[in-house]
């Protein structure tokens, strides 16, 4: 039986193959063959093909209406029961050189808004974000950003999240060349004379290095920290570079990039956390289109400190 018009504003935000082949009047076959052609916004996810009803819509509308006449009259407008806001094409938290720069040469219209991985999980809670930049390992079980993005964006509900990855790197010490004063463990930062650079305190840097000193029995005020934090990745780099400090805690690629010492201390996950629908849209397939390709594992054969075997995988859906 075919479905009325009030069943389908019911649909969700995302819909199976067989929800969006109903939603287009299109048999099965042959909306998975205009998926795999790209015809139409589609994206897989665990095997199955996702289609985002937002997105569904405009494509109907421009292939009727190639003009645009009628846009204006089929744009939803904030009443009841109409779709969700879409939240604007921003990756906000933590910082990554690879991700910065796989965002501006793949074109894919999102912008970077740098900050600690908490605060991009707020971020996406709050609608400010499209996708969340984290880095964060739960100290009790040893898993990376699900348990933070369970308690950040878990109660919502109706609302699936996923997380994908986009790299494993290393972090460690970032320390001047030739290593002067042979900082070789987490324990040495707290050695006399020795300054460190920190991160600000929602930073995933910050919180993996509060874990390893709390592991070496050594409290954050027995560091002698810096008066102010850099507030990314290649800033905490710059303070070595340039004497103000003479250790930093941050990954690989930023002491490669500056010509710094590196003594690795833990390999960890970098994540992008995003809604479902959020996953299947142009913006994030393009980036990860890019992230598929020979330019992008070359990037990071060069930075240095990153895994890229696994990049645009599902880590984890809450």
């Amino acid at each position: 039986m075919a479905k009325s018009a009030g069943e389908f504003r019911n649909l969700p935000d995302v819909l199976t193959l067989r929800e969006a082949a109903g939603f287009l009047r299109l048999s099965e076959r042959r909306l998975y063959d205009l998926a795999r052609a790209r015809r139409v916004p589609a994206a897989q996810l665990g095997g199955k093909w996702l289609f985002p009803r937002a997105a569904l819509e405009r494509w109907l509308l421009r292939a009727a209406d190639p003009e645009g006449l009628l846009a204006a009259a089929a744009t939803p407008g904030p009443a009841a029961g109409g779709p969700a806001a879409s939240p604007p094409p921003i990756i906000a938290g933590s910082h990554d050189p690879l991700l910065d720069w796989a965002v501006r040469q793949s074109g894919c219209g999102l912008a970077l808004r740098a900050g600690g991985s908490l605060d991009g999980l707020d971020a996406l809670a709050r609608g400010e974000a499209a996708v969340a930049a984290t880095h964060l390992r739960d100290p009790d079980s040893g898993e990376f950003n699900r348990p933070a993005a369970c308690d950040a964006l878990g109660a919502v509900p109706g609302e699936g999240v996923v997380g994908l990855v986009w790299a494993w790197r290393e972090q460690g010490l970032i320390l001047p060349p030739g290593n002067p004063l042979g900082l070789a463990t987490v324990a040495d930062l707290a050695r006399p004379g020795v300054r460190v650079i920190g991160r600000q305190r929602r930073a995933g840097s910050h919180l993996a290095l509060l874990h390893l000193l709390a592991e070496a029995g050594l409290r954050l005020e027995q560091v002698a920290f810096l008066p102010e934090p850099a507030l990314a990745e290649d800033e905490v780099a710059a303070a070595v570079a340039e004497g103000r400090a003479e250790a930093g805690f941050g990954i690989r690629a930023e002491a490669e990039i500056r010509g710094l010492a590196f003594v690795p201390l833990l390999r960890e996950r970098f994540d992008l956390v995003m809604r479902l629908r959020t996953h299947v849209e142009p913006p994030v397939q393009a980036l990860l289109a890019f992230a598929r390709g020979a330019a992008f594992r070359a990037r990071a054969a060069r930075l240095g400190g990153y895994d890229v075997a696994a990049t645009g995988t599902v880590a984890f859906v809450i």
